[in-house]
């Protein structure tokens, strides 16, 4: 049997989106070894939608281990820890902004800085209201950028949210398999 690819699950703080990232994590655990991360928003926000303390619970039975949730956990995932793959999912606007610039004040953010610097394949599901407004500029300088990905997406509420993408989460294992082959899948938008 051939040994799993280890694979970062990131989560940020895009909470109503929240459930439909713990199923796709639910689906990739029986073909990699997951290690799941998340945002300091993610790790200690109580929502509507759950508790963070139910949340790093989920995570911590779903990948046999508990949550990465501080800067300096994350900062090991580059030549010390390596991950052959990373997914961010969701990918907030907060996070989409701060990877285009280089901020790096997250668990998030500081894992897919330490994954990047080796040039390994990081994959975003975005999840965020102002995609197509304020944060298109970074949503362009990230499509541009080496070893960046998407997973498809599309406007989820037109008409109430004109300037909000979703990603596609049903295409999340799609997205990863052609991340590991260097594409993009395509299309990119999705009606």
């Amino acid at each position: 049997m051939a040994e799993k690819r280890k694979l970062g699950f990131a989560m940020c703080g895009s909470f109503c989106t929240h459930r439909a990232a713990v199923d796709v994590l639910r689906s990739l655990t029986p073909d990699y070894e997951v290690t799941p991360i998340l945002s300091f928003a993610a790790s200690e926000t109580d929502t509507r939608f759950g508790t963070a303390a139910l949340l790093r619970e989920q995570l911590t039975a779903i990948c046999g281990r508990p949550p990465v949730t501080t800067i300096t956990e994350a900062e090991k995932f580059g030549p010390s820890v390596p991950l052959d793959l990373l997914y961010l999912c969701p990918c907030t606007g907060n996070t989409l902004a701060r990877l285009a610039h280089g901020i790096t004040d997250t668990p998030v953010t500081m894992a897919a800085k330490a994954h990047l610097r080796c040039d390994r394949p990081l994959l975003l599901a975005l999840a965020s209201n102002d995609a197509m407004s304020a944060n298109l500029s970074n949503l362009a300088l990230l499509l541009n950028r080496k070893n960046i990905f998407f997973v498809p997406m599309l406007q989820d509420a037109p008409s109430a949210k004109p300037h909000s993408l979703v990603a596609d989460f049903s295409l999340s294992r799609d997205a990863l398999s052609a991340m590991s082959s260097g594409r993009q899948l395509r299309p990119l938008f999705r009606g």
